[in-house]
């Protein structure tokens, strides 16, 4: 009777586990790729407090001079496209959707990858690009206001993006969020481009430190070429060197526009 009993029990959490049970849980090197995805967590809360820490001075002098300077918001924030976890998630969970989930997919805008709202120290006057539309910056910019410029070429008006990096949107390190338009353009433009949102966005990145911001679509297929070769070869050390690298860019304000 015990046997029969526990026979049938045995068929029933099988039974579960078949169906209930991801199976990419049940693939090996599971356990440590989740263990280096927490760590690297892990690592942008403890990165991203410090962060807060260190610049708090910032917080006190820069919203000032921001004010001082131009009329307008102190903060100025922006939709961004964040990772993709779409494909990723239908291909490691196997959900089978419903219609109605389907439906409501089809109806709303695919942006090919997660929109968020970055937040930035404001650095151009207020509604910039009102006649002209989105626009990359460019150097001598005259949108760009006096103390934008100390802001940008520090690369102070990032620091707000630790909060983003809190809330889980953005990584410390990984490829530059782009706007909405600017990516369903560049998709179409430039190869691999949409294989950039295969991770996170990230406050800084080999492209960050190596291209500078983007200023020409030559800029953004060397954008591509560093962003994919961070992704292909990423390690928990990479980003170390990557971090190491953005405090001399931001000392030295290279690719500052």
């Amino acid at each position: 009777m015990a046997g029969e009993l526990f026979g049938i029990l045995f068929v029933i959490a099988s039974t579960v586990f078949i169906f209930a049970v991801p199976a990419a849980l049940t693939r090996p090197g599971w356990l440590k790729a989740t263990g280096i995805k927490l760590m690297k967590r892990a690592i942008d809360i403890v990165g991203a407090i410090v962060g807060l820490a260190v610049f708090s001075p910032a917080w006190l002098v820069v919203p000032v001079l921001i004010k001082l300077d131009s009329n307008g918001p102190i903060f100025y924030t922006q939709t961004r496209v964040g990772v993709n976890r779409r494909k990723r998630d239908r291909r490691f969970l196997h959900k089978v959707e419903s219609r109605e989930r389907r439906d409501t997919d089809r109806r709303r805008e695919d942006y090919l990858g997660k929109p968020f709202r970055v937040i930035k120290f404001r650095t151009m006057v207020q509604d910039a690009e009102k006649l002209s539309g989105p626009v990359w910056a460019t150097k001598d910019d005259q949108r760009i206001t006096r103390i934008g410029k100390l802001l940008r070429k520090t690369r102070l008006d990032e620091v707000p993006q630790f909060f983003n990096i809190l809330k889980g949107d953005m990584s410390l390190v990984g490829p530059r969020p782009e706007r909405p338009s600017f990516v369903k353009d560049l998709s179409t433009q430039v190869n691999d481009y949409a294989d950039r949102l295969a991770v996170k966005p990230g406050l800084t990145g080999l492209a960050q430190v190596e291209n500078g911001y983007d200023s020409s679509l030559e800029s953004v297929y060397r954008k591509v070429r560093y962003d994919l070769q961070y992704i292909r070869q990423w390690t928990l050390w990479s980003d170390v060197k990557i971090i190491a690298r953005t405090v001399v860019v931001v000392i030295t304000g290279k690719g500052a526009c």
